[in-house]
């Protein structure tokens, strides 16, 4: 039986696909979320400036993680692993 995930747990799994950079629906399938959460998510990320949206083209658009991004990131795994919680 498998638990839901936390808001937290569903971040650094958007942070770790969007290292190098990714679409929405990249992040949408690599996270396994729907396009509502993703917008919801999305939305937290950039105004928190963990993300930023890149365009490439139009109407192509990339969100890659900032350094605070990064930072974040790794304090999360960081109590992850201390609590012994995989993603």
């Amino acid at each position: 039986m498998s638990r839901r995930r936390s808001n937290i747990e569903i971040i650094a799994e958007m942070l770790r696909c969007g290292e190098n950079g990714a679409g929405k629906t990249e992040i949408m399938y690599s996270v396994n979320m729907s396009y509502a959460q993703l917008q919801k998510y999305l939305k937290f990320l950039l105004s928190n400036d963990l993300v930023t949206k890149v365009e490439v083209g139009n109407p192509c658009v990339r969100y890659h993680v900032t350094k605070k991004g990064a930072e974040l990131l790794e304090s999360i795994d960081s109590v992850l692993e201390i609590l012994d919680i995989e993603l």
